[in-house]
């Protein structure tokens, strides 16, 4: 209801009959007297004196009458006005119940964009702020201050951001809230209209545990001019990337410029080295919750890197190769192809100083065989706190930031992968993001890495063995045995 910018007081000449108080600019008028003249007197409310506006204060506080035992002569014409006037300005809000919800999101996760949406979805609904809280200036601070706030259930904190890996270790720890009682009949047609790998990356135990808010995937980077110039195409198979990357780098002949890389040093992204490879093989790490590292295209990574070392594709030191070298080596124009996640194209294009703008293309990471090219899928979801107090409006700012509106938002925005197929084909979001016709495909044809909660130790095995292989310590048949026995243990 719009508040009324002027208010007319009508009041009987002689103190008879009590007021009339009437008002221009959408409030009902309000009216006390009968039947005898009245003299009008006319306030506007954007020139009313200090006293009156202390009074209306004053009123409001509870401190009234203090407030006119002194001041009583010089406000008591307008008492009665000002006493509405009180109410119309502070009651509505009093009367609204406010709802302050507190969102986790780290600091490396574009926090502004996240105060922007905040405030947007506060704007649509007056009756709820939103804080986004990123817990200090570095990773680790972060952390830090998230597992203290889990750690000590703290009621504040309402909803997370959580990597796509994270439900089944936050629902085994039931730290995060299931979700189905408030989607209710919308349950079933919420979660269906995600990407499908990104469908059984919300629920755990067949409850919907968190809603996705933005994609990622491990691509193949590669440089199209240099393709282009000696007619060849993006490689589907290994076998179609080795050749490619030796025909290039032997006419070529620049000492600087190199095959192929990956992430191999001990992080996460080197789990993915291993898994793109074995699924590449049309293996699978389990089925069934049981482990099957058994086969022989369990071996075929390792093969593979064993290859590419002799033949001088990998850097001299691949095991030294973190997530973030593959971009930057890109970057610099010294790398033909590279595994990497999404969030690198848009540096290669923009970043100051970038050798390679409009000279990379991309495309599904190759297989064994063209109809087994697979990458690992990442990204982004919300979930509501198990011990918010907020629940009901949680999961609605939840729906909200999962929505195609915020996924667009974050794709015209930062460049993040949008989790609706729709978006992809979105004329605003494609002159943008031109590059998401690409990411498409890799996308829809990603796989997540094995759902446990035991994933951090899962996690240790791998990327250790690996890295270990790649830097010569162990060989390929004692990196797997080591493997086999350790994840055996969980996956039983």
């Amino acid at each position: 209801m719009p508040i009324a910018k002027t208010l007319i007081i009508q009041r009987h000449p002689a103190g008879k009959g009590g007021v009339i108080l009437s008002s221009r600019g959408g409030l009902a008028s309000q009216r006390h007297g009968r039947g005898v003249e009245h003299r009008r007197e006319r306030l506007d409310l954007c020139a009313l004196r200090g006293e009156e506006i202390g009074l209306t204060r004053a009123l409001v506080g509870g401190l009234a009458m203090e407030f006119l035992k002194e001041n009583w002569p010089r406000v008591r014409t307008r008492f009665a006005m000002l006493v509405l006037l009180g109410l119309v300005l502070f009651a509505p809000a009093a009367a609204l119940a406010q709802t302050s919800l507190k969102i986790f999101t780290g600091g490396l996760l574009r926090p502004d964009l996240f105060r922007q949406i905040g405030e947007a979805y506060a704007r649509a609904n007056p009756e709820v702020s939103v804080e986004v809280e990123t817990g200090g200036a570095t990773p680790e601070l972060q952390q830090r201050a998230l597992a203290t706030a889990i750690s000590s259930k703290d009621a504040t904190l309402d909803l997370v951001l959580i990597d796509v890996l994270r439900p089944p270790q936050w629902g085994a720890g039931q730290v995060i809230e299931p979700l189905d009682a408030f989607l209710g009949a919308e349950r079933d047609a919420t979660v269906a209209r995600y990407l499908a790998p990104y469908r059984a990356t919300m629920s755990v135990g067949g409850k919907v545990v968190a809603l996705p808010i933005s994609a990622d995937v491990q691509m193949l980077y590669f440089r199209k001019d240099l393709l282009e110039k000696h007619g060849l195409s993006a490689p589907k198979t290994w076998d179609e990337l080795k050749s490619s990357a030796q025909k290039v780098l032997e006419v070529e002949k620049t000492p600087a410029l190199r095959g192929f890389e990956m992430s191999g040093a001990p992080v996460e992204a080197t789990v993915c080295s291993y898994l793109t490879g074995l699924w590449g093989a049309g293996e699978e790490m389990t089925r069934s919750g049981k482990l099957t590292l058994d086969g022989e295209g369990a071996k075929k990574p390792f093969q593979l890197w064993g290859d590419m070392k002799t033949a001088k594709l990998l850097a001299t030191n691949p095991a030294e190769v973190s997530t973030d070298r593959v971009r930057q080596d890109l970057q610099a124009g010294t790398l033909l192809f590279g595994s990497a996640w999404a969030y690198a194209f848009p540096r290669l294009q923009s970043d100051a100083g970038t050798l390679v703008k409009d000279k990379i293309g991309l495309a599904r990471l190759p297989g064994f065989s063209p109809d087994h090219q697979v990458g690992c899928i990442g990204g982004w979801q919300v979930a509501v706190t198990a011990f918010s107090k907020n629940k009901p409006e949680a999961v609605k700012f939840a729906r909200f930031l999962s929505s195609p509106e915020t996924a667009k938002l974050l794709a015209l925005q930062a460049g993040w992968l949008p989790v609706f197929e729709p978006l992809y084909a979105d004329e605003e979001v494609l002159k943008a993001q031109p590059w998401f016709r690409d990411a498409l495909p890799a996308l829809q044809a990603g796989k997540l890495r094995p759902a446990t909660p035991r994933y951090g130790e899962v996690s240790e095995i791998i990327r250790t063995n690996v890295s270990a292989f790649l830097a010569g310590t162990k060989n390929a048949d004692a990196a797997l045995t080591d493997m086999t026995k350790r994840l055996g243990v969980i996956f039983k």
